[in-house]
């Protein structure tokens, strides 16, 4: 016994074995090997053994009284489920269909009659290693299974806190939106964000990280905090910009960043700003003609430029009520059908030239997807937001917990703006949060904003840059206008903004008057605001609007300044 392969570990075989001799003789052998012997003279009997022993390994005679040793072999490894019992078949068979009839019913290996120790020594060794690989790896895959379902369960964990996040604004309330998402993995690499301004406008974002899942998503809660957070407080497309691409920048990866299409949509202006780094191209839909105007990526994605290098520009194009803006990310277009054929961008094409329906739109591209029978690539996300008039004035978000006894009630500041902070800087979210100390004026605070805003662009655009409104007669005039008001806005070097704001208490609750003045020329008030109100016109609705939402306003030196007044009531 000198010549046997050292034995792994002492196992418990099971020997099936009809005959007395042969039965005795394997038992004596496996004995020396150092295992312990179970036995049984039949089929039947080995299944009752098995099931109350659960020994190791099987020796197993094929032809046996009862139960042969096929039809035994077949329910012990169904009793055996999983865990591998490997079963050596003792046969005297020497058939190639009889031989392959033992490997067919369950068994592992055969051992011819008569039986050589050395063989069957190497045999049940070999059977062992592969007991143990076969145990050791369902023991890997069970803990796989465990890790990974505590990945799932804290990523879903996540997800729900990451889906309160990005879809705190006004996505899935907002009538004007439509959208479809669909995430290649739990988490979404794209971020679809949308959210009210101080002045009714809607800020949307459609975001694409690099790759997708958890990776991808891990930009985009810092991404729509900077997103809300700028835009409840009124900052425009630039300044939020600016600071989404230093936060990224300094939190991501060099090998990650995101693809981004920021908008601007005001029912007010009839206008969309957009600014697009890295996306595919966006559509404006013109409805009445059929028009559509691509919104052409001009940028690098957020977090790739530094600061000093990233370039916050935005175009700017006139819409008509019920006008459409389309947005897309590129999982959209690298779809890709059982021929591995893309969607892409042509087919787009031809389902926006065969629309005669604006509103079946939206449901004509996800129809043309599906009919495409694609294959995702990546996270696919579309939006379609329709201009519609705008939503009611609303108060800005509850940031204040006083209840306003202590609030400042007699006061004034005034401030100048000069060419080098008007260049870069808006000032109006920071006078807004200035103003809404006053608890009296919380209520106001969206006709507040609507109101400064628009003295501030007149004053900014008019008085200091010099730039005529006429010129946004037509579509064409209006690209022209805001090409010249960021090429003046890049050179100026003089002129100024100045504000002045003054707070006094009054017998039922208080006054607060704005007063801008501009470095400009001034203009002739009565002229313009004698013009009728033309609701097509694409200027020239802005002091109307002022007029409506202020208790007074009134023109001075020459429409270099203007004061606006407004009123509140006491608390009870």
């Amino acid at each position: 016994m000198s010549n046997l392969a050292p034995v792994l570990e002492p196992l418990t075989i099971l020997i099936a074995e009809d005959s007395a001799a042969d039965l005795l003789l394997l038992s004596t052998i496996i004995r020396r090997q150092g295992h312990q012997v179970l036995t049984a003279t039949h089929g039947a009997q080995a299944v009752e053994v098995f099931t109350r022993e659960r020994p190791q390994l099987v020796l197993m005679d094929a032809l046996m009284p009862v139960m042969d040793g096929f039809e035994a072999a077949r329910r012990i490894k169904q009793l055996a489920g999983e865990a591998l019992v490997p079963i050596i078949f003792l046969t005297s068979l020497r058939e190639s269909e009889a031989l392959a009839q033992c490997l067919d019913a369950g068994g592992d290996d055969f051992l011819p009659k008569p039986y050589n120790p050395l063989i069957l020594a190497a045999k049940i060794n070999a059977m062992d290693r592969l007991r143990r690989l076969q145990a050791t790896v369902l023991q890997q895959r069970d803990l796989i299974a465990k890790h990974h379902n505590y990945l799932l369960h804290e990523q879903r964990a996540a997800k729900a806190v990451f889906d309160k996040v990005a879809h705190s604004g006004c996505i899935n309330a907002a009538p004007n939106i439509r959208y479809l998402q669909s995430p290649y993995a739990l988490f979404n690499g794209d971020l679809l964000l949308a959210a009210y301004t101080p002045s009714g406008d809607m800020h949307v974002l459609l975001g694409d990280f690099t790759g997708h899942g958890l990776p991808a998503a891990v930009g985009a809660m810092p991404l729509a905090e900077v997103f809300y957070g700028m835009t409840a407080k009124g900052y425009g497309l630039a300044q939020t910009l600016r600071e989404m691409n230093a936060k990224l920048k300094r939190i991501l990866p060099v090998d990650m960043f995101c693809c981004a299409t920021l908008m601007c949509l005001s029912a007010e202006r009839r206008v969309v700003e957009v600014w697009n780094g890295g996306m595919p191209e966006g559509y404006v839909h013109e409805v009445a003609t059929g028009k559509r105007t691509p919104l052409v990526s001009r940028h690098l994605p957020l977090g790739v430029l530094s600061a000093e290098r990233f370039n916050d520009s935005t175009e700017v194009w006139p819409m008509a009520l019920g006008d459409r803006v389309f947005l897309l990310s590129d999982g959209v277009l690298d779809t890709a059908d059982v021929n591995d054929q893309l969607f892409g961008a042509e087919r787009l094409q031809q389902v926006f030239a065969a629309n005669r329906e604006p509103d079946r739109l939206f449901e004509d591209i996800e129809q043309a997807l599906a009919a495409f029978r694609g294959q995702a690539r990546d996270d696919v996300s579309m939006v379609e937001i329709t201009l519609q008039a705008g939503e009611p004035l609303r108060a800005a978000e509850p940031m204040y917990a006083d209840s306003g006894q202590s609030c400042p009630l007699d006061w004034s500041v005034s401030f100048e703006f000069r060419a080098q902070t008007l260049k870069s800087y808006n000032p109006l979210p920071y006078l807004l949060q200035l103003l809404l100390e006053i608890h009296g004026l919380r209520k106001q605070s969206g006709a507040l904003y609507s109101v400064m805003a628009e003295l501030y662009s007149n004053a900014l655009e008019h008085g200091v840059l010099g730039l005529d409104s006429g010129l946004k007669l037509d579509a064409r005039g209006f690209a022209e206008y805001y090409h010249q008001r960021n090429e003046r806005l890049a050179q100026l070097s003089s002129g100024y903004v100045r504000v002045h704001v003054q707070v006094v208490p009054t017998p039922t609750g208080g006054k607060m008057t704005l007063r801008i003045d501009d470095s400009g020329p001034g203009f002739d008030v009565e002229q313009v605001l004698a013009r009728p109100l033309d609701v097509n016109r694409l200027s020239g609705r802005g002091l109307s609007l002022v007029r409506q939402l202020s208790s007074d306003v009134r023109w001075l030196d020459g429409g270099r300044s203007v004061c606006v007044e407004f009123y509140w009531e006491a608390l009870a």
